[in-house]
C-alpha cells in the first residue's frame, strides 16, 4: 500500500512497485484514509510518506501498528531531519528512506522490510542506533535487573541478536552462519516472541541495553 499525498509521486511509486512484481492493493493520499483502507484490505507492507495534509504519517504508522494485523511500514520521506527519522521509528516505522534513493535502492528496501529487516538510508541507521544506546545509558540498573529476572535466550538466538544490532539482514546472517534463510527468521521470531517484542527495531534497542551490540 502506497500512502503519499503527491499524485504523480504517487502513481511512479506504485508503478514501480507493480513492474517489480508486487501486488499494490490501494494507493491514497491521506491520513486517516489510510488507516481506514488499510483495515480493508491488509497489505503487508505500507510505503508511507510523513507529510500528509489531514494527519501526520508518524500518526499513521502508530495507527497502523495497533491495528490487529500490523502491516511492516517503510517511510519514504524527503526528510533526514533527525527529530523526523527517530520519531517515525518510534512511532513503529520498521525502516526509514528517503526520496533521493535511486530506484533499485527503494525495491531493495521494499523487499527487506517485507522480510522483516529494519531498512534505512546509509547514516541514518547509525543515527537510531545512536539514540537508542544513548537512551539505554540513561537507565542505569536496567539491565542488571532484565539479566536477573528476563527471559533467557539460546546461544544460538543470542549469536543472531548480536548481528541483528549490528544492522546485518537476515541474508547476511545466514551465510556468516551458514543457515537458512528461514532458520534466521525462525530464531529472530522466537526471540520477539520471547522478549515481547513487536520489531527488529526494539530488538536492536534490547540488544544495546543488555550490552550485546558491539556498534563502535
Amino acid at each position: 500500500m502506497v500512502v503519499d499525498d503527491h499524485p504523480m509521486w504517487r502513481e511512479a511509486v506504485a508503478r514501480d512497485l507493480t513492474e517489480a512484481g508486487y501486488e499494490v492493493v490501494a494507493a491514497t493520499g491521506e491520513g486517516r484514509q489510510a488507516l481506514r483502507v488499510a483495515a480493508a484490505v491488509r497489505p503487508e507492507v505500507v510505503v508511507l510518506d510523513l507529510r500528509l495534509p489531514d494527519l501526520p504519517g508518524v500518526e499513521v504508522a502508530r495507527g497502523l501498528g495497533a491495528s490487529a494485523l500490523p502491516p511492516r511500514v517503510l517511510v519514504l520521506s524527503a526528510s533526514a531531519e533527525e527529530a523526523d527519522v527517530l520519531e517515525a521509528v518510534k512511532a513503529g516505522a520498521s525502516g526509514y528512506l528517503v526520496k533521493s534513493a535511486g530506484r533499485e535502492e527503494f525495491l531493495d528496501a521494499v523487499r527487506r522490510t517485507a522480510e522483516g529487516d529494519a531498512v534505512f538510508t546509509p547514516g541514518l541507521a547509525g543515527l537510531v542506533l545512536g539514540e537508542y544506546r544513548r537512551l539505554a545509558h540513561r537507565r542505569p540498573g536496567v539491565q542488571e535487573e532484565e539479566q536477573r529476572d528476563g527471559p533467557r535466550l539460546t546461544e544460538r538466538e543470542t549469536e543472531v541478536l548480536r548481528m541483528v544490532a549490528k544492522g546485518l539482514s537476515y541474508r547476511q546472517i545466514a551465510e556468516r552462519l551458514v543457515l537458512s534463510h528461514r532458520t534466521v527468521q525462525n530464531h529472530v521470531q522466537n526471540t520477539l516472541s520471547k522478549l515481547q517484542l513487536h520489531n527488529r527495531v526494539e530488538l536492536v534497542r534490547y540488544a544495546i541495553e543488555k550490552g550485546l551490540a558491539d556498534l563502535d
